[in-house]
């Protein structure tokens, strides 16, 4: 007699792992990931009625200084009213604490073209050279330059 190995009749292949489901299963992961870190951004400024601009696409970057300046004239940091007198130094602690910093300038289209100039100009004046300005795209539905009654995004911050 001879050894005898009890083998069965149905053949047993090694494990191995598929790479390719891998793969689709990760970056399935990582567009989730961004699509919900980007919903979580928190934009902090003063409610204005922006002008519309026909070749206007979005931007929203957490890396920057909202500037806010309001139908009344009135300058805001973020949410807070800083005095016109203290924009200059407003400025200037921004630029110290970090030399590529961004201003993004949200005027209200009944703010006057003075006022959007003298924030422009300290900021220029304080070393600050990267500034946006908003405005608000056209409806798409519309053919007007401004949606009916008023703006159609909601507001940041909500």
């Amino acid at each position: 007699m001879h050894a005898s190995s009890h083998s069965s009749p149905v053949q047993i292949k090694k494990a191995r792992i598929e790479i390719i489901p891998l793969i689709d299963i990760m970056f399935f992961l990582l567009a989730s990931v961004m699509l919900v870190s980007l919903t979580m951004i928190n934009m902090k400024a003063i409610e204005v009625k922006l002008p519309t601009a026909v070749s206007a696409e979005p931007n929203t970057k957490p890396d920057f200084v909202i500037v806010g300046i309001d139908a009344l004239m009135d300058i805001y940091f973020e949410k807070q009213k800083v005095a016109r007198d203290d924009v200059y130094a407003r400025f200037q602690d921004l630029y110290s604490k970090n030399h590529d910093v961004r201003i993004f300038l949200r005027a209200d289209k009944e703010a006057t073209y003075d006022a959007v100039m003298f924030v422009l100009d300290k900021a220029r004046s304080a070393g600050i050279q990267k500034v946006g300005l908003e405005i608000h795209p056209p409806a798409e539905n519309s053919s007007t330059t401004q949606a009916p009654g008023g703006s159609n995004t909601p507001a940041p911050g909500k």
